[in-house]
């Protein structure tokens, strides 16, 4: 079955290394701290990762939005209505580089599972429960007296932090190492558990914990970016549903929140009925080849 994966996954990369292009401060350890620090990348990547050229909405967000003083506060918000209200989860499934970590350990060869559906659709609803409690609730409630609240998430739970910055950062500075405690052990688990199921399950940090998808997801029925089913042209053979990795009941409601927009289903659709719109006006029609694909 051929679909759009090889040149979604180069974009992916692309956006990673736009995301992330001081590749060199690796080698030393170091952290960058240049203007383009005071501003957000769409996705979630961590602050601290060596290599980062901006800032994580979460991160940024759990620490100003408590700050009365600061005006960056409404910086992260505004971006994040933008971004959402244009592209919706777009960002998910072609900018987000903790996304294309999760796409890459799917690739790995072992038993997929899928979770069962009274199960899945309850697991759905903790990634707005951590953004409401994580995100918002605990920074809000605690912060210090210049209004910086705790990144409680990116502290406590953030797997995306511990392999992008938390490990890099112990391999090449040894006074971080003598700081080892507890709650590094605790990421380290929460990584290696969601690193275990990434090769089984599809994008579970996606699905089911990540604050920054849940916000995006508010945005997917109404951003200006869509996709639609043109019904005339579709023969209901459920394809689109069945080889959908996020479960997203496709005919019913092509633009669900949790639709990640990796266009899958648009590849494999045999008579060319999804598409790409842009205010309302398809922009890219599905491959007419893909009729031969049936």
């Amino acid at each position: 079955m051929k679909t759009n994966s090889p040149r979604r996954h180069l974009v992916q990369l692309i956006a990673t290394f736009m995301t992330n292009p001081h590749v060199s401060n690796f080698t030393d350890g170091t952290i960058h701290k240049g203007k383009s620090k005071s501003f957000c990348s769409p996705g979630l990547n961590c602050y601290s990762c060596p290599a980062a050229g901006a800032a994580c909405p979460i991160g940024a967000l759990q620490s100003v939005e408590n700050g009365n003083k600061y005006h960056i506060s409404y910086y992260v918000m505004g971006f994040l209505l933008i971004t959402g209200a244009f592209l919706g989860r777009f960002v998910c499934g072609f900018l987000c580089p903790f996304g294309f970590f999760q796409d890459l350990l799917y690739k790995i060869r072992v038993k997929k599972r899928r979770i069962p559906v009274k199960l899945d659709k309850a697991l759905r609803y903790l990634k707005y429960v951590i953004l409401a409690v994580f995100v918002f609730a605990l920074p809000i409630a605690i912060s210090n007296e210049f209004g910086i609240g705790e990144p409680f998430f990116c502290k406590y739970i953030c797997p995306a932090g511990t392999i992008e910055a938390g490990i890099p950062l112990l391999i090449k500075n040894e006074s971080l190492r003598a700081m080892m405690g507890i709650l590094f052990d605790w990421k380290m688990i929460l990584l290696i558990i969601t690193v275990i199921l990434s090769t089984m399950i599809y994008r579970p940090f996606c699905k089911y914990i990540c604050p920054l998808g849940a916000i995006y997801s508010f945005f997917n029925r109404f951003s200006v970016l869509q996709m639609e089913v043109d019904r005339g042209a579709c023969i209901n053979c459920m394809k689109c549903e069945i080889h959908c990795d996020m479960q997203v009941k496709v005919l019913d409601n092509i633009n669900s929140a949790e639709c990640i927009r990796c266009g899958k289903c648009r590849s494999i659709c045999p008579t060319s009925a999804i598409n790409w719109t842009v205010g309302g006006k398809v922009i890219l029609k599905s491959n007419e080849n893909s009729r031969q694909r049936a």
